[in-house]
Formats: C-alpha cells, sequence, structure tokens
C-alpha cells in the first residue's frame, strides 16, 4: 500500500499519512486547522522492505484504512527527568 507523507509547518516532528497524495477529505476540519498547510514530503510502500523510522508500517496502514489517515505526534523531550549525576 502507497500513502503520501506530509510535514506540519506550525508543528516540528508533527506527520500524516494519507492513502492518496493531496486528498485531504478524510481529516477532521480541527485537524486540518492543527496540522497547518501540509508540506509534501515523499510517497511510501508500506507494505514493502523499507520501514518508517519513528512509526510502525503496520500501525500506520491499519490507521489509515480505518480513519483515512494516521498521525505522527512529534516525540516528547523528557530532558526535564534526565539527570547529569557528574553535577549533582
Amino acid at each position: 500500500m502507497l500513502c503520501a507523507i506530509y510535514k506540519s509547518k506550525k508543528k516540528e516532528g508533527m506527520y500524516l499519512y494519507i492513502a492518496k497524495r493531496d486528498d485531504f477529505s478524510d481529516l477532521p476540519s480541527a485537524l486540518r486547522e492543527a496540522f497547518g498547510t501540509p508540506a509534501f514530503v515523499m510517497l511510501f510502500n508500506l507494505a514493502g522492505q523499507k520501514t518508517l523510522i519513528n512509526a510502525d508500517n503496520q500501525e500506520v496502514m491499519e490507521q489509515i484504512k480505518q480513519n483515512g489517515f494516521y498521525l505522527q505526534m512529534p516525540s516528547q523531550d523528557d530532558w526535564l527527568f534526565t539527570i547529569d549525576k557528574q553535577r549533582c
């Protein structure tokens, strides 16, 4: 299954995966507004040999089939919980 991947210009690390390039008809209006104007990144074969870096190919495929899209949120920076033992 091919999917189109877009990045958000509003939120670093937020990516949107959809079944057809430039077809945003399945996206809720609130998501469209929060995501902003999508910037096309690439087409990707979810059934191919390559794997996505920050998402599971099978999960992305299932979410696209069920919801019409998959939204990848930016990873949370947990630096507040990191302790530098040399400074303590």
